[in-house]
């Protein structure tokens, strides 16, 4: 019965098929085409990470294509065109609007101006011819903007071997410029170039934090033609929010008053903290250090007193709620195995004491003005409205909306891709190497698949908005900060212990042992084959640790196995790094990670032609050439091919 069932299910799905392709030479050439599509050269896949809201570095990363489009003018024109000429160039290609203005300022004729603008386009289109090499007519066409497809495809392939069309290709150029069509041609182009030489985008994780202007990454995200997220603890934190996790949302309001990001919250995504700030302002007093937003004290800028106070209140305030939201949790949770967390009920107040795993402390910067000491965890009904209205003010933005789904869309919490395993944060393992279990519902999960059922959840509790304290939405919070968390990957979050404890020995935060095994290759092996890998060609790219280079730490580990794309981004954690972080590229001929550094600003390219780009190290040299067989997206090409050829011998063929 299943058999005849399978067997009418298949003639039906034949019967549709054979709707689009209803002739065999239709169907032949679909066919010719995708097998011919398998042979030619795997795309250039770029891999970024730990954006941390820092829009213009990683705008700039972007369209440069981690030195990918500069390593291509250099291999054209590097005979023909002086350092500055070619720096000009490139810089053109990388923000077309800006240099345009700039250049147009630099003449003193129309004549010269017209002259440039041959020229110009003639250079891209050359570099467009270059860099869309290896890819088939039609994806090109795909990418060419859609105003001037006719006239660029006609420039492409040009070809004036009997000097016939000639001024046929000058009437096209001077039309061009008569009609004052060529800055929005030669911004067109530009673009081209940019997606051309990346033919797929990874953003392994975090693209929120501390940085300005998260919201900013997500609109290029959703924008870019092609590209995937692996979900960093941070982006988790504000997809919990979203979903209905008013613990996930104490913490991210937290860290942005922290960090004096409010802007974000208010301004991007037109959350209204005002109810917030009325609460602080009655209980919390302003000249708390321990609050003070760290940005402001870091970069030595002169905030206002009352800023100063206002964010410092607000920021006592959220602290406090994130502690009293944390414990209804802990408590119904017990596989979470966070008992040692409930840090409110750790206090002695007669002592100004907290007794944390075992050692007693004194207590520092105390604001428990709203903690009741008889109930600690519960919030005051002013706090329990407060974060109320702030929950529904967040889950009405339609922006973030857009960018939390968007995030659940495109994002995984790890993916298998080309042969590669992308992951932001760890495995969670044992010292002994060996797959740590964490209980959910009564079963142990691990390795794989408690990372599958990690993100299950997550779904989950973004399908069902309207609840609060269910399984699913507690485990995105623990996801944030628990010690089998695949994100966090630490043993506790000591939050509390840095704001009220002077004893920097009960801030340290223990790392899973997957950090340091990370080194080991017999272990990267074995993590490749539990994920589905070959262990002997596969590796491991990961984010959410720093690099830190300047103490000599290598990106590369395991003997290539691993490589770590973490380390620079965010600007708090230039000075112990060293650099402004790792991209990789991987394209036909292998892989290539690039060390950036401290990208200063746009003007600073745009005037000097400049890249914050330092060495391409050669992480592993493919012996033979990648074809698009071999990739995720090839395979799916041969199924698709099996299909085809199955409805060409069961309608056409005897």
């Amino acid at each position: 019965m299943r058999k005849a069932s399978e067997q009418s299910v298949r003639s039906r799905y034949l019967d549709l098929l054979s709707e689009r392709f209803q002739t065999k030479a239709a169907l032949a050439t679909e066919i010719i085409n995708l097998e011919s599509i398998l042979e030619l050269p795997k795309g250039t896949e770029h891999f970024v990470s730990d954006l941390h809201g820092e829009f213009h570095a990683f705008q700039h990363v972007l369209r440069n294509g981690s030195g990918n489009v500069r390593s291509k003018i250099n291999d054209i024109f590097q005979d023909t065109l002086t350092r500055k000429e070619i720096n000009d160039f490139a810089a053109l290609v990388y923000y077309p609007e800006e240099k345009l203005k700039l250049i147009k300022n630099s003449f003193n004729s129309k004549s010269e101006l017209n002259e440039w603008y041959i020229t110009a386009i003639s250079r891209l289109i050359k570099l467009i011819t270059y860099a869309s090499s290896k890819y088939t007519r039609t994806k090109l066409r795909k990418s060419l903007p859609k105003n001037y497809v006719f006239i660029i495809e006609e420039l492409l392939y040009k070809s004036n071997k009997y000097n016939n069309k000639k001024s046929y290709y000058d009437t096209l150029i001077n039309q061009i410029i008569e009609l004052e069509q060529s800055d929005d041609l030669i911004i067109g182009l530009s673009f081209t170039v940019q997606h051309l030489v990346v033919d797929h985008l990874h953003v392994v994780g975090d693209i929120y934090d501390r940085g300005p202007e998260p919201d900013k990454i997500m609109e290029t995200l959703i924008n870019y033609p092609s590209v995937d997220v692996q979900w960093g603890n941070h982006d988790v934190l504000w997809m919990g929010a979203y979903a209905g996790s008013k613990v996930c949302l104490a913490n991210l309001l937290r860290i942005c008053a922290r960090y004096d990001n409010l802007n974000i919250i208010e301004d991007a995504y037109g959350i209204n903290l005002r109810p917030l700030l009325t609460l602080a302002e009655k209980y919390y007093s302003g000249d708390n250090k321990a609050f003070y937003p760290k940005n402001k004290v870091a970069d030595g800028e002169q905030a206002s007193q009352l800023e100063l106070a206002q964010l410092t209140k607000l920021h006592q305030a959220i602290a406090i709620i994130q502690f009293k939201l944390e414990a209804p949790i802990i408590k119904r949770r017990p596989d979470f195995e966070m008992e040692e967390r409930l840090v409110l009920e750790s206090i002695d107040f007669d002592k100004n004491t907290a007794t944390l795993y075992g050692k007693t402390y004194p207590l520092t910067n105390t604001c428990f003005q709203t903690v009741d000491p008889e109930d600690p965890n519960r919030l005051t009904d002013e706090e329990a409205d407060v974060m109320d209205k702030l929950l529904l003010s967040v889950q009405q933005s339609e922006k973030l909306k857009r960018h939390m789904t968007f995030l659940m869309q495109k994002g995984t919490l790890y993916l298998p891709y080309n042969g590669n395993l992308l992951i932001h944060g760890c495995i969670p393992v044992d010292q002994d190497g060996e797959m740590e279990a964490m209980t959910i519902d009564g079963v142990k999960h691990y390795g794989r698949d408690l990372l599958d059922h990690f993100e299950n959840y997550v779904r989950e509790a973004f399908d069902h908005k309207d609840r609060h304290d269910d399984l699913a939405t507690d485990l995105v919070w623990y996801l944030w900060t628990g010690k089998y968390s695949s994100l966090f990957g630490k043993r506790a979050m000591t939050t509390f212990e840095r704001y009220f404890i002077a004893d920097k020995a009960a801030h340290k935060e223990t790392k899973n042992p997957y950090y340091y095994l990370r080194e080991d290759i017999d272990m990267c092996k074995k993590m490749l084959k539990d994920f589905g890998l070959n262990p002997e060609t596969g590796h491991i790219i990961n984010g959410h640790t720093p690099v830190k280079e300047i103490d000599g730490e290598n990106p590369i580990k395991a003997d290539g196995k691993m490589i770590v794309i973490d380390g620079g981004f965010s600007k708090a954690y230039q000075s112990t790094t060293g650099i402004a972080g790792y991209t990789l590229l991987y394209n036909s001929f292998g892989m290539q990670l690039v060390a950036h550094q401290h990208f200063n600003s746009k003007d600073n390219v745009l005037l000097n032609g400049e890249d914050e780009l330092s060495t391409r190290r050669v992480v592993d040299k493919e012996l033979e050439r990648k074809k698009i067989r071999d990739t995720n997206s090839g395979q799916e090409l041969q199924e698709k091919i099996i299909i085809l050829k199955e409805l060409m011998h069961d309608r056409f063929l005897d």
